[in-house]
């Protein structure tokens, strides 16, 4: 058996060490002390979570021995070689695991409202606070601009925004006043001098006693924002929680700049999808309207519309273009001024202004097809002659009746060398209410064709008495009962349009 010195064998083991764990190389280097064996077998206090104890090492009992002799006192074990150093391993071990599952929690967020409040659970987490808040305020001035608070009500985060921004410490970190590199830590509040009454009236009214602040950045995006945990007790994170959250700031930083961008591009889709359609809906004798949009986070190519004709009449049009994103918003836009130009000269048979439409359709984008209801709108006889290209039929509310209107099965627009269909007639009574929706509205649903219509025919049929006076009210009670649950959110997989059209 060889003998190898004590020497050696730490050696060897930083080696192992190291080799197999390259990510703490250099501080590998801090702690192996390979010239000094003795300090090493030293014992040393155990670790709990990759934090080192200062909990002192227990005394030893001594058997009691008669007067006159002397005692024997038991010798002390010496630790294995390598004890420190596999300690600290199973520190650094236990806090990249932990870094790990916060940072793949914050990686599955999909929106930004939802990676700020995984990043104040997080960082709440690492540096043992309670409460927290994060201001986004991107450098750019392009925000979104946005304060989300953890365990603080709106009403506490407006009590904070009343104080002087100067005396935050997240407030200097955001003005620029400070740079808050390594974090601001305010130990305890009410024994800094200089404090600013307004905050120490606020810090005493909601119970924070203490904060740290860190700011929101990335290299490439700039300042982001900044967040601040606060504490129940005076206190401040010790160097090892600064050192974590540093880490996962960072990271968290990279996360929240991808999202604030897809959320600019969301607004702007938004927006675009906005101005291609009506501002305003006109005002016509013996009929109400009122319209409801909600545009899927890619955009879409859902649209409505609704002009007044010659001879007092009205022209109703919804439709959908395939695809998602800026291109179909461009087609939904050419579509629907090619349909108001088609509508003026030959509003009175929609059947002609859709296979005008779809003539266009196939020569100028051959590679699209769209889906379209159009409707000439007699108010005064409160009469709709409707032609439909694949899509879906009207329903009509009234107090006695809640059906669908029967249209013809038809192909969409573009999908046959000429396209035609026969049109029908809806006759509606004083106070019916005509309601024209897209394709989104029952795919929102996630239910089968058949389910979703008939969650469509109930949530019609259940629009209380009260309501039925509104087209809008309608609408939006429409909406609530056939996508519950949030499922009608402005931002949800599928566009939706919906066009009330009541009668007096």
């Amino acid at each position: 058996m060889l003998d190898i010195s004590l020497r050696v064998r730490v050696h060897v083991e930083t080696l192992l060490a190291t080799q197999n764990d390259m990510g703490v190389c250099d501080a590998l280097g801090q702690y192996a002390l390979a010239g000094k064996p003795d300090t090493m077998n030293a014992p040393h206090p155990p670790k709990v979570a990759g934090i080192d104890s200062t909990v002192p090492s227990p005394a030893h009992t001594v058997a009691p021995v008669a007067s006159g002799t002397s005692p024997t006192v038991p010798p002390v074990p010496l630790a294995p070689p390598g004890a420190a150093l596999q300690d600290r391993l199973a520190g650094w071990v236990s806090d990249l695991t932990t870094l790990h599952e916060l940072t793949e929690r914050l990686v599955r967020t999909p929106a930004l409202d939802a990676a700020l409040q995984e990043l104040l659970r997080a960082g709440a987490a690492l540096v043992g606070a309670r409460r927290a808040l994060v201001v986004i305020e991107p450098g750019d001035g392009l925000g979104p601009d946005t304060t989300i608070g953890l365990g603080l009500a709106r009403a506490d985060l407006g009590h904070i925004e009343t104080v002087p921004r100067s005396a935050l410490s997240y407030g200097r970190i955001l003005d620029g006043l400070s740079t808050g590199e390594h974090g601001i830590a305010e130990p305890d509040l009410f024994a800094a001098e200089g404090l600013d009454p307004r905050h120490r009236e606020v810090a005493a009214r909601l119970g924070y006693a203490a904060s740290y602040a860190l700011p929101l950045s990335t290299e490439t995006a700039g300042h982001l924002g900044a967040a601040v945990w606060l504490y129940d007790e005076p206190a401040e994170p010790s160097r090892r929680q600064r050192h974590l959250i540093g880490l996962y700031t960072r990271y968290a930083g990279e996360h929240l700049a991808r999202l604030l961008e897809l959320e600019r591009t969301r607004a702007s889709m938004a927006t675009m999808s906005d101005e291609l359609l009506p501002d305003r809906l006109p005002r016509v004798a013996g009929v109400q309207l009122a319209a409801r949009r909600r545009t899927g986070p890619r955009g879409g190519g859902d649209w409505y519309d609704a002009l007044p004709l010659p001879d007092a009449a009205l022209g109703l049009a919804v439709g959908s273009v395939t695809g998602a994103g800026p291109s179909a918003v461009g087609a939904m836009g050419r579509l629907r001024a090619s349909l108001r130009a088609y509508a003026v000269m030959e509003g009175e048979d929609p059947v002609a202004v859709l296979s005008d439409l779809e003539l266009l359709l196939r020569l100028t984008e051959p590679a699209r097809s769209a889906t379209a209801l159009f409707g000439y709108c007699e108010p005064a006889a409160r009469k709709i002659t409707l032609a439909g290209a694949g899509h879906s039929p009207p329903l009509l509310i009234g107090p006695r009746r809640t059906q669908f209107v029967e249209t013809s099965v038809s192909a969409p627009l573009g999908m046959l060398a000429c396209w035609e269909a026969p049109c029908v007639e809806i006759l509606a009574e004083p106070g019916e209410t005509v309601l024209l929706y897209t394709d989104g509205l029952l795919h929102r649903t996630g239910e089968t064709t058949d389910r979703a219509f008939a969650r469509l025919h109930a949530a019609a049929a259940g629009v209380p008495r009260t309501l039925r006076r509104d087209p809008g009210a309608i609408a939006d009670h429409v909406l609530r009962s056939v996508l519950p649950d949030g499922l009608d959110a402005a931002d949800g997989t599928e566009d939706v349009v919906l066009l009330a059209v009541r009668f007096e």
